[in-house]
């Protein structure tokens, strides 16, 4: 059955990916069986593979430009956004926008629209609604899309659950975000060791410091604390997300502004070829440098303090932690949010896409027959992510659990 030999495929992308890290092979597998979306999360490269097999490079790709890569429910959130660099321009303590551009590349839209009208269609039992609502839904999502990034429409209004979460996280204190991710001993904090948080070894402790200097030199001027301010004082492997499960990812605490509740957190993730890049070849911009341009050119409001930097050769995207970042809970949504949330979505899908648009891009709005014919993709994909995910779950049913 092809539903098999995909499952087969995502499992030994999986091992793959989680050679060095090997405990992370069962908490990958454990994060991508929760759901079908849960699954889309985590699957990227078989995506791409699967658009591969099905000829869909061959699609309208004229409009084209920086893509997320990865655009699904869950890539959006709210988080703190970086001070202008025009003191005259106000100041935001929160913003809710895609948030997570590891796999972003420059290439058709479609394949970001494909693909978030995709994880919108998995979604429908966790947003309690049938599947009529659901391609409703669907269709506001890629209509909206169509507006902002073709005729300039700018975004729909957020919806009540969106501004709700923006206003919440705003009064959030770092002292919050500090007391959920650490611990202090004799005086000091440090990162509490378990289930988000493990050891690392001695050479890559070592090697943080000159890590935040390269990151330091590369921050934007107005963006740039003391150097003492990035004075380590705890390290540890950070163990998040779903798709990126297998990369080198650290947690470090430096001292901020000093004192136990002083200190900031930042987060050094490594950065992998995109997966896109399957269909595409390799990007223009490697690397760190890829995903910060894609954010820099995709969003209004990039996030705090974003920057690169090198680790033990590894290429990484270093940006500091805030009390502000938050997503929505997709189960507690009401029916009548839905329709807004959707359109909101697509609006700021097709606004980043318009900010980081190709220059020979056309901006002929797509047709209601391409639009019809994108939907139906997605139904067919929606469909094929339901079998893998049930037959993944089969065969890892017997597979011992993370601990």
């Amino acid at each position: 059955m092809e539903a098999r030999r995909l499952a087969e495929r995502q499992l030994q992308i999986v091992r793959e990916r989680t050679l060095r890290f090997p405990f992370l092979f069962a908490h990958t597998l454990t994060r991508t069986s929760g759901s079908p979306l849960a699954f889309l999360r985590g699957n990227a490269q078989l995506f791409y593979e699967m658009l591969a097999a099905d000829r869909e490079p061959a699609g309208d790709s004229s409009a084209s430009g920086w893509i997320v890569g990865d655009a699904h429910l869950e890539n959006f959130g709210a988080f703190r956004p970086a001070a202008p660099a025009d003191e005259r321009l106000p100041r935001k303590k929160s913003v809710f926008d895609l948030n997570d551009f590891d796999q972003a590349v420059e290439g058709p839209w479609r394949w970001d629209v494909l693909r978030l009208t995709t994880s919108l269609i998995l979604a429908g039992r966790e947003l309690g609604v049938d599947g009529t609502a659901v391609l409703g839904l669907s269709e506001k999502l890629i209509d909206s899309h169509v507006a902002s990034a073709f005729e300039g429409a700018g975004s729909l209004p957020a919806p009540a659950p969106v501004v709700a979460l923006v206003n919440r996280v705003a009064t959030r204190s770092k002292q919050e975000l500090l007391d959920d991710r650490t611990v202090v001993e004799q005086g000091k904090r440090r990162f509490e060791r378990g289930s988000r948080y493990r050891d690392v070894p001695r050479d890559l402790v070592a090697a943080v410091p000159g890590a935040l200097a390269t990151y330091l030199s590369r921050l934007a001027p107005h963006e740039r604390p003391a150097p003492e301010q990035l004075e380590v004082v705890d390290v540890a492997f950070r163990v998040a997300g779903t798709g990126s499960l297998g990369v080198l990812r650290l947690a470090v605490l430096t001292r901020g502004k000093g004192g136990v509740d002083g200190g900031w957190i930042f987060d050094l993730k490594e950065q992998w070829p995109p997966a896109a890049a399957a269909l595409l070849g390799p990007p223009a911009t490697v690397g760190a440098a890829r995903v910060e341009r894609a954010s820099m050119a995709c969003l209004e409001r990039p996030p705090l303090m974003l920057a690169t930097a090198e680790l033990a050769g590894l290429s990484m995207l270093v940006r500091r932690l805030t009390p502000q970042e938050d997503k929505l809970n997709l189960r507690r949504l009401e029916r009548a949010d839905l329709e807004p949330l959707a359109g909101h979505l697509g609006s700021l899908l097709g606004m980043a896409h318009a900010r980081g648009a190709a220059p020979s891009t056309q901006r002929e709005p797509w047709s209601r027959a391409e639009r019809a014919d994108l939907l139906a993709r997605a139904i067919t994909l929606a469909g094929l992510h339901e079998a893998i995910y049930l037959e993944l779950c089969l065969l890892t049913r017997g597979l011992p659990k993370p601990h």
